[in-house]
């Protein structure tokens, strides 16, 4: 780009100087619109491949459908609701603008969380302080594998607030925002879900031990009665 810098003679009369000036500005303002033009032109080239497209969530979705997967469940409590979380996920993921592909994972579990905080809507209650039932049908938490059990046993908003801080590594602050309580409530229902999974823990290790003694003492009753049943056969 060549740039052409017109001078007034020095004779020339105020008009000649005027035309001279207002064709400088115009050549000015031109090539100001050409590099700007050029400017856009390269940031929607590199942005193409700095930013995340739908097909980036596509395969993102494909590749960690376990995980997030899961994730949806433990938010949920619930196998139908964590489908539809997933789903819905997916269809805002691959809606998204302007998100890097640096950060593409991590808002596709963003997404997760959001919806299903749309969809079960957590609250924290006046009694939550106390020891609260769970949402979550007890008879299908026998057929979950016991550390999931015990997250999706949980009441919504403990569950919410455990998932979210301790799982997802999200601050209380953030953790405030999403699920519209304080982080006063956030800590506390985290607190209560800690110290609910350290009571299953030990239950199911209780459960463990006695169920290992009780085999163990039913081996030795049938050794000594094979014992029993040798000797009243050599009598």
């Amino acid at each position: 780009m060549t740039t052409t810098v017109l001078t007034a003679p020095e004779d020339c009369d105020i008009d000649c100087a005027f035309l001279v000036g207002l064709i400088a500005v115009q050549t000015s303002l031109q090539q100001r619109a050409e590099v700007k033009m050029l400017g856009r032109q390269k940031a929607n080239q590199h942005g193409s491949s700095t930013y995340s497209v739908a097909a980036d969530f596509c395969r993102i979705f494909e590749k960690d459908m376990n995980r997030l997967y899961l994730l949806s469940f433990l938010l949920t409590g619930n196998h139908a609701t964590a489908e539809e979380c997933f789903v819905r996920g997916l269809e805002d993921a691959t809606r998204s603008n302007r998100v890097f592909k640096e950060w593409a994972q991590g808002w596709a579990r963003r997404v997760i969380i959001q919806n299903a905080i749309q969809m079960v809507q957590p609250q924290a209650t006046p009694g939550s302080a106390g020891r609260q039932d769970s949402d979550y049908n007890a008879s299908r938490a026998a057929t979950e594998p016991a550390r999931i059990a015990a997250i999706v046993e949980l009441p919504a908003f403990d569950r919410f607030a455990f998932v979210m801080s301790t799982l997802e590594g999200y601050s209380d602050q953030d953790c405030s925002l999403l699920l519209g309580s304080t982080r006063v409530e956030v800590v506390a229902a985290r607190v209560r879900a800690l110290q609910r999974i350290a009571e299953s823990s030990d239950l199911q290790r209780q459960l463990s031990i006695a169920t290992g003694s009780r085999s163990r003492a039913e081996h030795r009753l049938e050794v000594g009665q094979g014992a029993a049943l040798q000797l009243a056969a050599s009598a």
